[in-house]
């Protein structure tokens, strides 16, 4: 992808930055910017469809349900640990 040079420009009590057409971002578009150091990331926000995550918690609970349960808790026998000097 080509490489654009651009200005921040101030915005209210922020800075703002135009991005070029060829990226293809409408307006409205909502963003995510994340910062590490001198680097910005910017990508869009990804929308989860909520009826979707419903499926997803639905299918877990389910396969949580049909997984076999444990039976009676086993006893172990008493262990006696070693002595062990300098510790």
């Amino acid at each position: 992808m080509a490489a654009y040079e651009t200005t921040m420009f101030k915005c209210g009590k922020g800075v703002a930055l135009r991005l070029p057409e060829a990226f293809g971002i409408t307006p409205g578009t909502r963003m995510t910017i994340e910062q590490s150091g001198d680097v910005l990331t910017i990508r869009p926000l990804r929308v989860k469809d909520p009826v979707e995550e419903k499926r997803k918690l639905r299918e877990l609970i389910e396969a949580l349900s049909a997984m076999p349960r444990p039976g009676e808790v086993q006893e172990r026998d008493p262990f006696e640990f070693p002595e062990r000097p300098g510790l």
